[in-house]
């Protein structure tokens, strides 16, 4: 059987979660975003925001949580499983601020290949900050920049959901499964 590993992603609220919660009511297999589990734990031992205080680290955690997922998507009986954000996503965002990374990390993005790619772009009227959201819109629509040209220098061919209502987007990107 053919395992189809489709990842959607875009910068912050762009509609990612709300789009995999929609699938997940429609009884498609889907893994969550795990980057709010990484920063609710370090809260917990009294880092207030990893990501600013040890990007590395907080990308490290990210790294092994989303290689985690894929083998754990492999794994499933459905023969489609959607994963929000994917492990090119920890070095787009490496880039957005700067950093450098080990190899590993180069590594790792092109021995975990996803099937398809949805990428959401920037939507100024649903964007919403919160506890763990901490970028403007300006800035995640830099994230988005770094996003395409991280997963486009993997040889991924993103596919653009249009905005529209979140089940205009679901079949959208159901639609573009068999394609």
């Amino acid at each position: 059987m053919q395992k189809d590993i489709v990842v959607i992603i875009g910068g912050p609220g762009t509609g990612k979660t709300t789009i995999i919660d929609g699938l997940l009511e429609r009884g498609h297999c889907c893994f969550p975003e795990i980057s709010r589990e990484v920063t609710m734990e370090a809260k917990k031992q009294g880092i207030e925001q990893l990501f600013l205080e040890n990007p590395l680290l907080f990308s490290e955690l990210l790294l092994e949580g989303r290689k985690k997922q894929y083998h754990e998507a492999l794994k499933e009986e459905s023969p489609v499983v959607f994963i929000d954000r994917g492990i090119p996503d920890v070095l787009a965002y490496m880039h957005y601020i700067g950093d450098a990374y080990p190899a590993f990390f180069d590594e790792a993005c092109r021995e975990h290949k996803y099937t398809k790619i949805f990428i959401l772009p920037p939507w100024e009227d649903i964007y919403e900050s919160d506890d763990a959201r901490y970028e403007n819109y300006e800035q995640a629509t830099l994230i988005y920049k770094h996003l395409k040209e991280t997963y486009e220098s993997y040889g991924y061919h993103l596919i653009e959901v249009p905005k529209d209502t979140v089940d205009n987007r679901i079949l959208f990107i159901l639609g573009h499964l068999s394609n």
